[in-house]
């Protein structure tokens, strides 16, 4: 007898938020997702639900091992007769894997290690786990299920061997972090898995923030043939009943997917959200500029937070032109947020004041522009410290691919909201976000950006134009493209020598810059890890 032809299981998808290292909530969550899962047969949890994701060095504590297996015992023991398949970390002697047990009747029914252990991206569990090998099978009124672990997912291999062991249907734990167009990935990929073993398939994703990652959620179920049985939604916390009935998945739920603009924004209000929720900072505060990257930072920061927990704050010099100040106090004025204006005129006049004897006989250059940025960074620290309020930066990725930002300037913050978006994309998601509401007066999104540490300046006197230092940024970085095949494909060469050439200078300036939203496939974080001190030349 074969699965299309036996009664119905019941699949409670648990999609929903941890907080590293935080056992005992992570453990009342799952708890709470078997009560209210009553009724179901089988509760699938993300990869390393319990621990959250990535738990990095934690992982190489024995004390956290076992105080994770002290939970999973009180999770066994709650779930009573439901099947609980639970993500968490296992130490067994000197090995540690990354695990799936199969919870009932308060023991450990099966346990499943995951065989694929990602090095690559912002992975890198082979500094942490051993592999596992051997397919992990159970039972549940009848129909024999199969477990993998994320990447086991992403290439051949650990389904088929499920397959072969017997499974007729395939749950798969994950902690996939998003990026744009992710989702649309995930699910061909598991067509892929689909199309090799004939495994109707569920997937539950993890969701929230951690650090620079977000994880989106977006948990779905593909039938044998490769047809979307299941979709929920993303970045919210769903417990969805699935039920798998005559080979085929059956759910009410297809959440349809969002425009990019939507799916980018939402990544970086949960990131905000979460950065701030999970690391107790009261609130946000925000060096406005009357540019472009202040307000989009100023209006997710609110999306996110609220207005009563963000602050901003305008810190004009004299070069600060009167359409920025009109513009900022237009923003604050539609956003509802406090406001404060603080002329830094006195303080730049005390630094040159101060420094003018060290200064004799030097021309005026960069230095006294980066003073401006270092006076209203100090400022805004000061605030900070003051209050216990995060500052959030306000630069984007085109800045700091070519260090067009100050150290201690307006690089000086907790959190880069904006830090993965090009120049480029910061213009399409304000204009974006101004369809829901027109939050950013549209005098800031169509004014040639400017730093405005001098008389009429613009950004274009120190960049190539946006969109085409963009266009080699992502060739360079994201694809890993040489210069010369950058330059085949159209790009005009002196502007590659030249932002590649920022790029490779401005690599101490990025490994002192904080913390930032990864939404691309690449970001300068985790998965970049380029030397400081290099002779490397590239192939022009």
């Amino acid at each position: 007898m074969n699965a299309t032809v036996r009664t119905s299981v019941s699949i409670a998808v648990a999609q929903f938020n941890p907080t590293v290292g935080d056992l005992i909530g992570n453990a009342e969550l799952i708890i709470d997702a078997i009560a209210r899962a009553q009724g179901a047969d089988i509760l699938l949890t993300p990869e390393l639900a319990l621990s959250g994701y990535p738990p990095e060095d934690l992982l190489l504590r024995p004390d956290f091992y076992r105080a994770c297996e002290r939970e999973t015992q009180r999770i066994a023991d709650a779930a009573g007769e439901l099947v609980v398949v639970l993500g968490h970390p296992v130490e067994e002697g000197v090995q540690r894997y990354n695990a799936a047990s199969v919870l009932s009747g308060g023991r450990v029914q099966a346990r499943y290690y995951k065989s694929l252990l990602p090095n690559y991206e912002v992975f890198d569990e082979e500094r942490y786990f051993e592999a596992g090998g051997a397919p992990c099978l159970f039972e549940c009124k009848g129909v024999r299920f199969g477990v993998n672990i994320c990447a086991d997912v992403w290439e051949s291999g650990p389904a088929e061997a499920a397959q072969a062991a017997g499974a007729e249907v395939l749950l798969a734990l994950n902690a996939s972090p998003y990026h744009m167009n992710k989702q649309v990935q995930r699910i061909e990929v598991l067509r892929d898995r689909v199309r090799e073993t004939g495994l109707p398939v569920l997937y539950c994703n993890m969701v929230g923030g951690q650090d620079e990652l977000v994880f989106d959620g977006a948990s779905f179920a593909l039938d044998g043939d490769g047809t979307l049985g299941y979709q929920a939604g993303s970045f919210v916390d769903h417990l969805d009943v699935v039920r798998f009935e005559q080979g085929r998945w059956h759910s009410d739920v297809r959440v349809p997917p969002r425009v990019l603009e939507a799916e980018v924004y939402e990544a970086l209000k949960v990131g905000v959200r979460d950065y701030l929720g999970k690391n107790r900072f009261p609130s946000a505060v925000i060096g406005l500029s009357g540019g472009i990257d202040s307000a989009l930072t100023l209006a997710i920061a609110v999306d996110a937070l609220g207005a009563d927990r963000v602050r901003a704050v305008m810190m004009p010099s004299p070069y600060t032109a009167q359409m920025s100040l009109d513009d900022s106090r237009e923003m604050v004025r539609r956003l509802g947020v406090r406001y404060d204006e603080i002329a830094i005129e006195p303080a730049m006049k005390v630094f040159a004041d101060l420094l003018e004897p060290q200064f004799a006989g030097l021309a005026a250059d960069t230095t006294e522009e980066n003073l401006q940025s270092r006076i209203r960074g100090m400022i805004l620290m000061a605030l900070s410290n003051k209050t216990g309020a995060i500052v959030l930066t306000t630069g984007n990725k085109s800045e700091m691919a070519t260090g067009y930002a100050t150290l201690y300037g307006d690089m000086a913050g907790g959190f880069a909201v904006l830090k993965d978006l090009y120049k480029t994309f910061v213009f399409r998601l304000s204009n974006w976000r101004n369809t829901l509401g027109e939050v950013i007066p549209q005098n800031i999104i169509d004014r040639p950006p400017s730093a405005e540490l001098k008389p009429d300046q613009k950004d274009q006197d120190s960049l190539p134009p946006y969109e085409v230092l963009d266009a080699i940024i992502e060739a360079y970085m994201e694809r890993d493209e040489s210069p010369r095949q950058i330059i085949a494909a159209g790009l005009p060469e002196a502007e590659v020598r030249r932002t590649v050439a920022m790029l490779k200078r401005n690599e101490y300036k990025r490994r002192q810059a904080p913390v930032g939203i990864r939404v691309t496939p690449r970001g300068f974080g985790r998965d970049w890890r380029y030397p400081i001190t290099s002779r490397y030349q590239d192939e022009f």
